[in-house]
């Protein structure tokens, strides 16, 4: 009877000795209650509690990847779009992520996506699809102060996919295409603008200096000369022929004052 009464109460003091040990690892912390009183956090390493009198809640410090369910959104300018995200975040502080809230997990969760429709209604669906930086640094600060009381820091908010309809897409791409045709006409009219300009001041210069005029009909000639076509038509300026005209009118004039001298 004594030998059982022993090993019964050996077993007895190896249970209570394995429930007041606990062996935290170097990313867990443990959050103390005494008597449902918080007493501290312990840990990384050996922690010898109290039995019955206390009591230990086990939180992860390292960083969460939470991944945002699709939530359907209506976007500014009323176009029905179904966006996801993935949420980054870890827990700074191991009594405030117990005692402030309770399943921090799941009220992040529930947070990011109340969020993410409220931040993405406000815009068109143009800046979802092309200013999604902006967006996830928007969500981002939004959720981190969100989450303060709660002990937890959001690291970074990524949003993953936008899906849209299929005739949206259509529309999309009409837009892309008639938007692409619009600067390819304001590229060619600034190109055609720009060749007016430098012909004017070309023109200018030439009609300043004569002698420039006529190196460029030569160059042109030569120019001319250089292809093989078999008949060649070039100008002749009239400034050339001007004073050939100027004589011949004169000569008439000259012979009919020297007549009567004879």
């Amino acid at each position: 009877m004594t030998l059982i009464v022993s090993v019964v109460l050996a077993a007895l003091l190896v249970l209570l000795a394995v429930s007041m040990i606990r062996v935290l690892r170097e990313y867990e912390r443990g959050v103390v209650f005494t008597l449902g009183r918080f007493t501290g956090v312990k840990g990384p390493g050996l922690i010898i509690l109290i039995p019955v009198v206390q009591q230990m809640v086990r939180v992860d410090m390292r960083t969460v990847v939470l991944d945002v369910p699709t939530q359907d959104i209506i976007s500014r300018d009323n176009v029905s779009v179904k966006v996801n995200a993935v949420l980054y975040f870890r827990v700074v502080d191991a009594d405030r992520a117990v005692i402030q809230v309770e399943q921090y997990m799941d009220a992040t969760s529930q947070l990011a996506q109340t969020t993410l429709r409220s931040v993405l209604g406000k815009h068109e669906l143009d800046e979802m699809l092309s200013e999604r930086d902006k967006l996830n640094a928007d969500l981002q600060e939004i959720l981190d102060r969100q989450t303060e009381d709660w002990g937890i820091k959001v690291a970074n908010v990524e949003i993953k996919h936008v899906d849209i309809d299929e005739s949206m897409v259509r529309a999309i791409a009409r837009q892309a295409e008639a938007e692409r045709n619009r600067r390819a006409r304001i590229i060619n009219a600034e190109g055609e603008q720009q060749a007016a300009e430098k012909l004017v001041q070309a023109a200018r210069v030439l009609a300043s200096t004569p002698e420039a005029m006529q190196l460029r009909f030569l160059s042109s000639l030569y120019d001319i000369a250089g292809d093989k076509s078999s008949t060649i038509v070039f100008p002749v300026p009239i400034d050339l022929l001007r004073g050939v005209f100027d004589k011949a009118a004169a000569r008439p004039h000259a012979g009919a004052a020297d007549a009567p001298a004879r």
